[in-house]
């Protein structure tokens, strides 16, 4: 069968419960990735993907981590999920094939294990279109609406999201397995680690700079196409380098780096401008969980860990600078580069300038309103650069998921009707293409439209 080893099994059982999925009344393919399930020789079945039937060659379970929310550090773990096993195809490349929604299990901390059916159809949606943005991301299979309601502040339809990734390893796991002394739990999790996502690291310090490398390569691309987490938590980070959960998250229209969505960040930590700040201080996180590996003596160890966290700033940098030029049809890095970038973002703050259509509409021939002696000076930049357009309009889209079409389609599909959830979900698949007809996503919402705010749906 498609879904078939566990290799989770072989860390130590301080790291996992196992758990079954809870069964539900009335299980309902909502919505089906044909194409994904096609990848991964995963067929249509319901029962299977709403936790009724699951085969005995499967041992399900819930994985253990921790995390710091907000900066603060709490015990966590799959509260409402289960691992069902994993996926594999030609050249052994394997995904974690993981039901979200599936009920109670150890960690659920009081809570239900439950989801509703709108956050898990926005899971979907958006990681579908990260997807199509080229941007790694954990991948959408299913939503199955489960005939039972699920209570929060309102009684709402509930769901379970199949969701597929090349692993559910983050850095909260490595903070959960820290916890153990003789840090053999944390050993076995790091060889488990390096094995499934760096075969060529030999040493703690390679497996993290390599981690490094990811985030900082994750979060310059969020920031090219304006993308904003909201919930960057040390459990929300993954050590692959996918984009993990998509609870408050959405994409800012007009430019501000202070742009926050998330209905419980009042203090702006997560704000689309701290972002790679606040993965620099997640990547010391890890560093401070894995500090046995990386050397028997404490101070030797330290030492390591600042010498890798030092380069952070440096990476992030780069890659944000690679993405940016990419985006102005610069094949090369040349000094000038930050200051131009930077007064172009400059001026589309101060003039509340869209930020995914001002950089669609860029044209070497046509100055934008408000950007004339800016366009002056990218244009000599542009000198003797070949393929300007074609590298433009293969790194800026024409259209992302604009929040209030979101919000719409989402709200219709709570109430049964998911034509305009299909609709938004096609012309997202495309990001790239110009000739499309996109509509009311290629619009900037007005300046007088009510803050957009998202909230977690848990």
């Amino acid at each position: 069968m498609p879904i078939s080893q566990q290799t989770y099994l072989n860390l130590p059982p301080e790291l996992y419960q196992l758990q079954e999925p809870q069964p539900v009344s009335d299980p309902k393919m909502v919505i089906w990735n044909h194409s994904l399930g096609e990848e991964w020789g995963l067929g249509e079945d319901v029962a299977l993907f709403a936790g009724n039937a699951v085969p005995a060659s499967l041992t399900p379970l819930a994985q253990a981590y921790a995390g710091h929310q907000f900066g603060h550090f709490t015990m966590l773990g799959d509260g409402r999920a289960v691992l069902l096993g994993e996926a594999e195809k030609g050249g052994g490349e394997r995904v974690d094939v993981q039901l979200k929604g599936s009920g109670r299990t150890r960690y659920s901390r009081g809570g239900d294990g439950r989801a509703a059916l709108e956050p898990m159809l926005r899971e979907y949606l958006i990681s579908e279109a990260m997807h199509a943005l080229g941007i790694p991301t954990t991948r959408s299979l299913c939503v199955v609406s489960t005939g039972e309601k699920v209570y929060r502040e309102e009684v709402l339809p509930g769901a379970i999201l199949t969701r597929l990734a090349s692993s559910h390893l983050r850095v909260g796991t490595f903070e959960f397995a820290a916890g153990f002394r003789p840090p053999e739990e944390l050993s076995a999790l790091l060889r488990y680690a390096m094995d499934r996502h760096d075969p060529a690291c030999e040493t703690g310090a390679d497996f993290f700079q390599g981690v490094i490398d990811r985030q900082a390569s994750l979060v310059a691309k969020w920031m090219a196409v304006g993308f904003v987490h909201g919930v960057m938590n040390t459990d929300n980070v993954a050590i692959s380098g996918e984009t993990i959960d998509y609870g408050p998250c959405a994409f800012m229209d007009r430019y501000d780096p202070e742009t926050v969505f998330s209905s419980i960040d009042q203090q702006g930590r997560y704000a689309y401008g701290n972002q790679p700040q606040i993965t620099h201080w997640n990547l010391a996180v890890l560093a401070s969980a894995l500090l046995p590996l990386f050397d028997e003596e404490e101070e030797a160890a330290e030492a390591i860990a600042r010498e890798c966290l030092d380069r952070f700033p440096q990476i992030f940098r780069a890659v944000w600078q690679k993405e940016m030029n990419e985006k102005l049809g610069l094949s090369s890095l040349q000094v000038g580069d930050d200051q131009l970038v930077g007064d172009l973002l400059n001026r589309m703050h101060e003039g509340q300038m869209d930020y995914t259509n001002t950089f669609r509409d860029l044209h070497p021939e046509h100055p934008l309103t408000g950007l004339e002696d800016w366009h002056q000076e990218w244009v000599k930049r542009l000198a003797g650069e070949e393929g300007v357009m074609g590298r433009m309009q293969a790194h800026n889209p024409a259209v992302i998921p604009r929040n209030q079409q979101v919000e719409a389609a989402l709200h219709a599909a709570g109430e049964g009707e998911m034509s305009h959830f299909h609709s938004l979900l096609d012309l997202l698949k495309d990001p790239y293409n110009r000739k499309q007809d996109f509509g009311e996503l290629a619009v900037t919402p007005p300046k007088d439209a009510p803050a957009y705010k998202t909230f977690c749906g848990t």
